[in-house]
């Protein structure tokens, strides 16, 4: 139980990171496609998605001694919680839209290599990344819509 605390609050600290960044006015005013969801949708989409994202780390964890891949997983699984992190600064925060726009993509194929890894490992934890694999590739569409749209 301890240690689905520690990855709880692990996860919460990388979500904390992010929410640090307060998208503001400047987001506001900027150039956005038409697919992109209400201000209101992202922090409960979130909240489930950091959810399930210390569950995946918690189950590999739980495993690490006897599959080696859950090591290897976890490695990942800790990189793309850093990108995850860092992302908002750059987007939010310094506005480096092309920058964050790679930074997504490279998060998105940290989480598409944690899945894989995972998948040998505990296979629940992969399938709890999915979701997250998913919006955060939506995500990186946005962010580069967004980019170009605000050149």
């Amino acid at each position: 139980m301890r240690s689905l605390l520690g990855f709880l609050a692990l996860t919460a600290a990388a979500a904390a990171v992010g929410a640090l960044v307060d998208p503001g006015a400047w987001y506001a005013g900027i150039d956005k496609p038409d697919q992109t969801p209400p201000d209101a949708v992202f922090a409960p989409v979130l909240g489930v998605l950091y959810l399930m994202i210390a569950t995946a780390g918690w189950l590999l964890w739980q495993v690490r001694e006897s599959k080696p891949a859950a090591r290897t997983a976890l490695g990942f699984w800790l990189f793309q919680l850093i990108l995850n992190a860092v992302w908002s600064g750059l987007f939010f925060g310094v506005h480096r839209l092309g920058l964050a726009f790679a930074e997504c993509l490279v998060l998105w194929l940290a989480i598409l290599a944690t899945i894989a890894v995972a998948w040998r490992a505990r296979p629940l934890a992969a399938m709890l990344l999915i979701p997250h694999f998913l919006w955060v590739g939506f995500a990186a569409w946005l962010n580069g819509t967004i980019w170009l749209l605000n050149r």
